[in-house]
């Protein structure tokens, strides 16, 4: 296995919300919307895309690609989905400019890859992201046009997403569905990494803090695998938490929503479970919640975090290269 960070450290971070994402600061409740509101929420993930794919591209060369182990066609493929980031813009523009809706613009962002290796590991994260985005928001779509469309860009990303985990050596189709999030959950996502800017679309999403995983020194494997949230009892307590009240981690992988109740961890800082649920695999997103049932955004105090999570026994034995 050529190399597999865990996805959770990739998306822990914290940044300046631009304007269409705002940071929870109190109750949430679940966004009303409509088809232009679910393609300006579209075209604000294509954005930040295409704009990903624009600077990898700018900043590794072919060869360098090449010495971290992505032998050819990978540099050529992956201009390839560069191309179909950018169409997906263009497209979105022009049905919302039909629909005479105003589209949102690029935003300004950073993205934390330092290296051929790192960027195609977060390629994996973002295209992961993306079919999640449209999966969930396919539901919501009234018009049967806009959702042949999406999903028609939901088939193309799945392939993407499964090309790049392919060439990171890890299974390219690791559970047999994939998993839907909701628009908070993903804007939340998003968040992590826009850093600025403007648009004239003001979205009604809401970012939910962040929840970051400690950085373990093995891979996690289902059914086996602790993970402990660093920090967030602390930031729990902000919203009315004390240590009586019951939290679960709840784990999303496919369409199975597995809450564990989490513990509070020695200096009454971090939350942590014990053991990761059974049958959980691939790109998991976890949160916080006060429910143990319903798991919407009204009860969510936390998250989306992302990791990577192995089969019971399939994990590589070696100790992780982030945190050995």
């Amino acid at each position: 296995m050529r190399f597999a960070l865990t996805l959770a450290a990739s998306l822990a971070l914290s940044a300046v919300q631009a304007s269409p994402i705002v940071k929870r600061t109190g109750p949430v409740t679940t966004p009303k919307v409509n088809d232009g509101i679910i393609l300006n929420y579209a075209l604000t993930l294509e954005y930040l895309e295409r704009k990903f794919y624009m600077d990898g591209l700018a900043n590794y060369s072919q060869a360098e690609f090449i010495a971290a182990g992505f032998e050819d066609p990978f540099y050529a493929n992956l201009n390839e989905i560069y191309a179909d980031e950018k169409v997906h813009v263009s497209f979105l523009n022009t049905a919302l400019k039909a629909a005479n809706i105003t589209p949102t613009v690029e935003l300004q962002y950073t993205f934390p890859a330092t290296d051929p290796l790192s960027f195609v590991t977060l390629s994996s994260v973002l295209e992961g992201v993306g079919v999640s985005a449209y999966l969930g928001a396919a539901a919501s779509i009234m018009e049967k046009d806009y959702l042949t469309a999406a999903a028609s860009i939901l088939s193309v990303e799945a392939r993407h997403t499964s090309y790049i985990r392919a060439s990171l050596d890890e299974s390219p189709f690791p559970n047999p569905f994939d998993t839907p999030l909701d628009f908070n959950q993903v804007f939340s996502l998003a968040g992590a990494f826009i850093t600025g800017g403007s648009s004239p679309v003001t979205l009604p999403f809401m970012a939910f803090p962040s929840l970051t995983l400690q950085c373990t020194q093995y891979y996690y494997e289902a059914d086996r695998s602790s993970v402990t949230f660093s920090g967030a009892f602390k930031a729990a307590q902000k919203f009315g938490v004390d240590k009586n009240t019951p939290i679960y981690a709840v784990f999303f992988s496919g369409l199975d929503k597995l809450p564990v109740r989490v513990r509070i961890t020695q200096g009454n800082s971090d939350y942590k479970i014990d053991r990761l649920p059974a049958g959980i695999s691939g790109q998991v997103y976890v949160i916080l919640s006060k429910s143990m049932t319903e798991f919407n955004d009204e009860n969510t105090l936390a998250g989306p975090g992302t990791l990577e999570v192995y089969p019971k026994g399939g994990a590589p034995s070696a100790p992780h290269p982030k945190c050995s």
